[in-house]
């Protein structure tokens, strides 16, 4: 069975659990989305690359989750999830997927 990059994970998380809040008008139920996407590709990433970098990516993607609030005041929601969304991606890519 083909694994899934942690990149793809993370942003899913991010957009999905903002997807299910939206849609649904229940935020603790997108919050679940956002955290069982979190943990996946956390356990992705220790296993990958070790405690530290995990440690790190895991940070930055709730920095992308509590980020996302403010610049969406300016930019708009789904363009700032996107963009949350695409940090993470890439980051994550490039610490753990890449090799």
């Amino acid at each position: 069975m083909a694994r899934v990059p942690s990149s793809v994970v993370a942003a899913a998380g991010l957009v999905g659990g903002y997807a299910v809040a939206r849609w649904t008008g229940k935020r603790p139920l997108g919050g679940v989305v956002l955290g069982a996407a979190g943990l996946a590709a956390g356990r992705e990433w220790h296993r990958q690359c070790g405690a530290p970098a995990a440690a790190g990516l895991g940070a930055l993607y709730l920095a992308g989750f509590a980020g996302a609030h403010p610049l969406a005041k300016k930019v708009g929601a789904w363009p700032a999830v996107f963009g949350a969304a695409g940090v993470v991606a890439a980051a994550s890519w490039a610490v753990a997927d890449r090799g």
